[in-house]
Parts: C-alpha cells; sequence; structure tokens
C-alpha cells in the first residue's frame, strides 16, 4: 500500500527546506576545496613554505581523487530538484541492507509484490534511518520506479538521490518514460542514469 502524499513533491514545505540544506552541504563541500587552493596561495605570499608545502600535497593527492565527485555531486543537485518539482512523494516500506562492514548498502523497496527494486543513495552514500527517521521501515520516494528518483525518511526533511543499484536498460517510450527523460532519471536509450 502507498499514500500519495502531494501534487509534487516541492509541494512540501520540508522537502525545500532540506533541499536547501542539501544545497548549503554540497556548496560548503565544494567551497572547501578553494579554501585549501588559498591557503596555499597565502602560506606561498606571506613565506611559510612549510605549511605550503603541506597544503601543497594535500591538493595533490585530494583534488583529483574527491573534486570530480564534489563537482559531480554539487552540479547534480539540481537533478534533484528537477525530480521533487515533477514527482509526487509516496510512502513505501522499505528495507536498509548493509554491507559487512555495517554501512548502509542499499535501499529495498517493494513497488508491487513482483518487483523490488534496489537503490543506490549516491553520490555518497549515508544511512537514513541515522536521519532523524522515527519510521525506519518506511520511506518516501519520488520518482521513477524503473530507474531510481529521490527517497527521504518519512517528513521529506533530507531528500536524496537514488539510482538503481544494477543498471538496466528499458523499452523506449511508454507511460512515464517521457516524465523520466526530462528529469534525467533516463537517457533516450533507455539506460537509467547514474548521476
Amino acid at each position: 500500500m502507498t499514500l500519495l502524499l502531494s501534487k509534487v513533491a516541492w509541494d512540501h514545505l520540508p522537502t525545500v527546506t532540506g533541499y536547501k540544506r542539501l544545497s548549503v552541504r554540497r556548496g560548503v563541500c565544494l567551497c572547501s576545496f578553494s579554501a585549501l587552493f588559498l591557503l596555499t596561495l597565502m602560506c606561498v605570499i606571506f613565506g611559510n613554505r612549510s605549511l605550503a608545502m603541506a597544503a601543497f600535497f594535500m591538493i595533490v593527492f585530494i583534488f583529483p581523487v574527491c573534486l570530480p565527485w564534489v563537482a559531480i555531486a554539487f552540479i547534480r543537485r539540481l537533478r534533484v530538484k528537477a525530480i521533487l518539482r515533477s514527482y509526487p512523494w509516496r510512502e513505501w516500506p522499505c528495507q536498509h541492507p548493509r554491507y559487512v562492514s555495517g554501512s548502509p548498502a542499499t535501499i529495498a523497496i517493494p513497488f508491487r509484490e513482483e518487483f523490488t527494486a534496489l537503490f543506490r543513495i549516491i553520490p555518497f552514500p549515508i544511512d537514513l534511518t541515522a536521519q532523524a527517521n522515527d519510521h525506519p521501515d518506511r520511506i518516501w520516494f519520488a520518482g521513477d520506479p524503473r530507474f531510481g528518483g529521490v527517497v527521504s525518511p518519512v517528513g521529506g526533511h533530507y531528500p536524496v538521490r537514488v539510482v538503481a543499484h544494477v543498471p538496466r536498460r528499458e523499452e523506449c517510450g511508454g507511460e512515464g518514460f517521457e516524465l523520466a527523460l526530462r528529469v534525467g532519471l533516463v537517457r533516450r536509450s533507455g539506460k537509467g542514469t547514474r548521476t
């Protein structure tokens, strides 16, 4: 059983507030890389070579690995907004399987008796049960079950992007395909997007 909560998820005030917090988190993360670069520049200008060298090595080792992920996450927050403005929140039962290490792996949502979708939270996996979640066995979902969308703990206050755990290719066209294409859940080829 699913509960339709509003015409579109964006109509729900805690969702808009949660999205703004997501944007701030992603912006701060991106700006922190700029701050590290400015720290290196300031150290060089003011002659503190040992600190400048340490900051430079952090830039050399951290930038190539982390900066692309942070930049993609910052840009793709707009896809989260498009999904929230196009799809309604629906409440579903869910399970949160874990890796052996205990970190969150996927979210399993049984959309129909014969179809349970497995989703990964991207780009940074988090434990949604720890995000002010009074109902860890339920989740709010906005999107297309075939390709992914946005999930939040019950209340819509912590929206995050999810994609299908295993990439799928679906028939082009059909019910909901054009909307999924417009908001960036699927490519024209029928394959779900991964970011």
